[in-house]
């Protein structure tokens, strides 16, 4: 036999063994799978079949669910979304799916690229972070409520009188993923302020702060007031909240807020306010095409919520819905049209007798 033909002999004999056992294989499952049957049902058997009408059901339940990026677990904005969700619920009408994230400097990017994500609720500030890799962004993004404030808070110790006396101190921002580890950096940049940033549990750096230890000068806390560790920890004198003055650095993002003697008795001396300025943590939509599917799904979540935000005002409820104003505008975006015209139609309902 000519040399040029062994290699294919060679291959015809490896085909014609792998075939052999491939053969014998089958045939010992064969064997198995009639042992498994004498003792009950096959593997596939026993797998439970989808329903005759699984893909219409899968396409009705879809087409009416929203997706809701959140936060983190422990955070505000989750509750809140958990609680949108109970109210606005309407069966296979419209189901709100809060979505845990990594916190709310995350959820913008969740919100322009997760699929499935329709809604976010997000820090105002967040949008910076794309000021560069996304100039427009502003003009993917419209916001439906203004939530809640997130007033800024820089407490400090005694020896420390004002914002420039932290320059080159170490200044504590909570944790990474924060509202206060990713505001607070930014608003020390547009204060011209270089400190020395550290990133720990707030509880942790309140004790060195408190007993002097490691150098830590002071804290940021970016959140709603009042804020629990400063009404129960015991302070001695000269622990103090440093005025943080609302001007144009901060009138794309920010609003202007104080901290007062009634929010804080122990630290705030009677009558005294603080000024500083807040973060508004907004519910934001993508701004969907309009008529688009994606946009409807929007459409009737907003009409839903608005509709029924007097039930998210009664006891049960975070108490943050008992301040929330429809109307409240967020720096920086447009609202999104169907929250406007839910709005405009209010204003021209004919008034009760």
């Amino acid at each position: 036999m000519p040399t040029i033909f062994v290699p294919r002999l060679c291959g015809l004999l490896t085909m014609l063994a792998a075939g052999l056992v491939i053969q014998a294989a089958g045939t010992a499952a064969q064997g198995q799978g009639v042992q498994q049957q004498g003792a009950g049902a096959t593997r596939q058997e026993q797998m439970p079949s989808r329903p005759l009408n699984f893909g219409a059901q899968q396409e009705k339940i879809n087409a009416w669910t929203v997706g809701l990026a959140a936060g983190l677990i422990e955070g505000a904005p989750l509750r809140l979304a958990s609680e949108m969700a109970r109210v606005v619920d309407d069966g296979a009408n419209l189901h709100v799916l809060p979505i845990v994230t990594r916190g709310p400097t995350e959820n913008l990017n969740s919100l322009l690229y997760l699929r499935g994500v329709d809604l976010a609720i997000i820090n105002s500030d967040s949008m910076e972070e794309y000021r560069i890799q996304l100039p427009e962004v502003r003009q993917h993004v419209n916001y439906l409520l203004n939530l809640f404030p997130s007033e800024l808070h820089v407490f400090v110790r005694p020896e420390i009188q004002n914002l420039q006396d932290l320059a080159g101190k170490k200044v504590n921002f909570n944790t990474l993923g924060t509202a206060a580890a990713y505001s607070g950096p930014l608003i020390f940049s547009r204060l011209g302020i270089d400190i020395d940033k550290t990133f720990i549990p707030h509880p942790v750096a309140l004790q060195q702060m408190k007993k002097g230890e490691n150098d830590m000068a002071g804290v940021v806390f970016i959140t709603s007031k009042p804020v629990d560790a400063f009404l129960r920890g015991q302070w001695e004198p000269g622990f103090k909240f440093l005025p943080v003055t609302y001007d144009a650095r901060f009138e794309d993002y920010y609003l202007p807020a104080s901290l007062e003697a009634v929010e804080y008795p122990n630290l705030i001396k009677a009558g005294e306010r603080i000024p500083t300025i807040a973060v508004p943590t907004a519910l934001v939509s993508y701004n969907w095409p309009l008529g688009s599917n994606r946009y409807q799904r929007v459409a009737r979540f907003t009409d839903h919520l608005f509709s029924r935000i007097d039930k998210l005002q009664v006891a049960g409820f975070d108490a943050k819905w008992k301040t929330i104003n429809l109307s409240a505008t967020v720096p920086g975006l447009v609202r999104f049209p169907a929250a406007q015209e839910w709005l405009d139609r209010q204003v021209r309902k004919p008034a009760k007798q």
